[in-house]
């Protein structure tokens, strides 16, 4: 039997739009599929009537598939000469988890190819008029997780023009705390985008020092977080 590679795809920030040609092709000759929470359910149109579909999706305080159990779900059916698509939203390679998957490929004899996507860090801000880049306003952007923002430079970031934060949604108190606490401006803009690039796209903006109130009793999650000057281009973008 021809042997078979495990694709490791990334799916963009949602809408199947938004996928690459060479993810559509992989997808529509996918003999298996395993797919992550986030990724929209109208991808799963894109894979031939008999792929098998597994969800492995992760979720914050939910029942998720360990890793391990992922990571053998690929070599399993590599293995069985399947053609595996490995589907995750976003770009694989910006907090994909990527690494261990590889490992357990390469350390079965596994081929692999990573096939990238466009990134929720990117796309959302733009699809909510929101420019990254300024000549004046914004010379450089950091993107970052706010998973776990007890081990983040809060000093070193705040000094930055603009920031781009993915999953801190749950933990937006303690962004606007950091901040503000290593001297960033009440008056700095931040927009939350949530779920963009689908149909249920919702839009908050405000400033550090008014968003808490703004988005009380609101789920954020999954959002990306835009601070900075450039929010106020939105207006006019």
């Amino acid at each position: 039997m021809t042997k078979k590679k495990v694709y490791i795809v990334g799916a963009g920030p949602g809408d199947v739009a938004y996928l690459t040609v060479k993810a559509y092709r992989l997808l529509a000759s996918a003999e298996v599929l395993i797919y992550d929470a986030l990724v929209d359910k109208e991808l799963l149109e894109c894979v031939p009537p008999n792929c098998l579909k597994l969800d492995v999706g992760k979720r914050g305080g939910k029942p998720s598939t360990p890793q391990g159990e992922i990571n053998s779900l690929l070599v399993k059916y590599c293995r069985e000469c399947q053609q595996v698509v490995r589907l995750k939203s976003g770009d694989p390679f910006i907090f994909g988890r990527c690494i261990s998957e590889i490992e357990a490929l390469k350390s079965a004899g596994c081929e692999y190819e990573v096939i990238p996507g466009i990134s929720s860090a990117l796309a959302a801000p733009l699809l909510a008029g929101i420019p990254l880049t300024d000549t004046v306003l914004s010379r450089c952007f950091a993107v970052l997780t706010a998973h776990e923002p007890e081990v983040l430079d809060w000093e070193a970031l705040s000094r930055l023009e603009t920031l781009v934060i993915l999953m801190g949604g749950k933990n937006l108190a303690e962004i606007v705390h950091q901040l503000l606490r290593y001297g960033k401006s009440q008056s700095t803009p931040i927009a939350i985008i949530r779920w963009a690039g689908t149909p249920s796209q919702e839009i908050w903006t405000g400033e550090l020092g008014n968003i808490l109130t703004k988005t009380t009793g609101l789920y954020l999650s999954p959002s990306v977080i835009v601070i900075g000057e450039v929010v106020g281009l939105r207006k006019f973008l």
